[in-house]
């Protein structure tokens, strides 16, 4: 396959040239990125998978969030700066190649983190029976995850068709198919958090949603879009800008999740002072403490029924038995 096709000599000349004098700054800063990206998605699949349940976690942000990803990949593979720098392998080291693809990379790892997702989504998807109506407010059904699933398919078979059809019969048309692509990935990105932003502020927790995951990726966003402006250039804009818009969003939910942590431990550690409080007030106020002697001549201690005794002990022990 020929990724010269519909390029032109300047521009390949110019990629191959950058590619053989890379920035050693600018390609550790991607290297970091790149495992970045990896591991900061590891939280969320292990919550989920510990967990054994998707839940609170909204189908629409996973219905974005995948097929946004998906924009954002073709985007970055047909867009004329990528596929130069693709063609100039032929002409640079192997070393110099690795590093003029880590952009590509980067994006194509996040296109595969954030598929996992979904389809971690959709195995651990609570298909429970149908609870009461007061709870069902904000649940959804199996045949919506499935939807989901679906519609992110049908997305990524007719993104790579038209790619490649574009690519074979109208290469010229490739830079404006991968602006149009960076279009829907932001417009998707920007729109990705609400559902998710609306499902956890309505559920008051965070669910199976990481906390860690987005305190990684929140700043690493900002980076991201750093590391790509400097690649890409200006025209890189429908590449980089997206990480500016999830950063910001992201950012958002994050400081609703960490407040919904806080705020759930300290309601449990106030039930769990109170309820101390309560049990040893429960044993102060015991009106009196029966002591007889056992075979041995030992002490056994008996306490008198109070309100909080256990209904087990209305059992009377007598001769060693359990009446």
């Amino acid at each position: 396959m020929d990724f010269f096709r519909g390029l032109g000599a300047d521009l390949t000349a110019d990629r191959c040239e950058k590619l053989q004098s890379p920035g050693y700054v600018n390609l550790a800063i991607s290297l970091l990125i790149l495992f970045g990206i990896l591991i900061s998605y590891l939280p969320q699949h292990y919550r989920i998978i510990a967990r054994g349940t998707s839940e609170g976690i909204s189908p629409y942000f996973v219905l974005l969030g995948t097929t946004s990803a998906t924009a954002t990949f073709a985007n970055i593979l047909v867009l004329p700066t990528s596929r130069a720098d693709v063609a100039c392998c032929k002409e640079v080291s192997t070393f110099e190649c690795a590093a003029g693809l880590l952009g590509i990379a980067q994006v194509g790892t996040q296109w595969l983190s954030f598929s996992v997702i979904l389809a971690l989504f959709l195995i651990f998807f609570p298909r429970l029976p149908d609870l009461p109506n007061s709870t069902t407010k904000y649940q959804y059904t199996w045949r919506t995850a499935v939807g989901v699933a679906l519609i992110c398919l049908v997305h990524g078979l007719a993104t790579i068709i038209i790619s490649t059809a574009l690519f074979l019969a109208r290469p010229h048309l490739l830079g404006g198919w991968a602006n149009l692509m960076g279009i829907c990935a932001t417009v998707l990105a920007a729109i990705q958090y609400f559902p998710q932003i609306w499902m956890t502020y309505s559920l008051g927790h965070v669910g199976s949603l990481s906390i860690p995951m987005m305190l990684i990726q929140t700043p690493g966003a900002f980076l991201w879009a750093g590391s790509l402006a400097a690649r890409l250039g200006m025209e890189g804009w429908s590449t980089w800008g997206i990480f500016l818009v999830t950063g910001c969003l992201q950012g958002c939910l994050l400081v609703m999740g960490i407040y919904f942590e806080l705020r759930a431990r300290r309601v449990a550690q106030s039930t769990e002072d109170n309820s101390n409080t309560t049990f040893i007030a429960g044993y102060a106020r015991s009106p009196r403490v029966d002591a007889e002697t056992d075979d041995e001549g030992g002490a056994i201690v008996e306490d008198v029924l109070t309100a909080r005794t256990p209904l087990l002990k209305n059992s009377t022990r007598r001769n060693g038995s359990v009446r």
